[in-house]
């Protein structure tokens, strides 16, 4: 199963905002207990979704900028962009039915 790839400030733009498809970006940091619990849901969520909604993770402790544009103050934070816009926002570890809940209009 392969990984979230990772984001950066430097290809934000490229990455998320101008994808065709649905962005997933989890915000996460490494010394964060529930973002590396809900990393391998993600992983999982890519892998069978993957053809419908891109998955892509940014940390936050590395890149500054867009956490702070985001206005990132708590992790995990996931936000669903569309055509460069903020979608959906999910806070908090779930588990994989919450998660795929929260994101059935993107995987349905």
């Amino acid at each position: 199963m392969s990984a979230a790839p990772a984001v950066t400030d430097a290809s934000f733009d490229a990455d998320v905002l101008k994808n065709a498809k649905p962005v997933l970006v989890d915000f996460w940091a490494e010394w964060c207990g529930p973002c590396r619990a809900v990393g391998p849901i993600l992983d999982q969520l890519l892998a069978e979704h993957g053809d419908k909604l891109e998955i892509v993770k940014l940390n936050v402790d590395e890149n500054p900028q867009t956490a702070a544009q985001y206005q990132i103050t708590s992790i995990p934070a996931m936000k669903v962009f569309v055509n460069g816009e903020v979608a959906k926002t999910i806070i908090g570890a779930k588990p994989k039915p919450a998660l795929e809940a929260d994101l059935a209009a993107y995987i349905g």
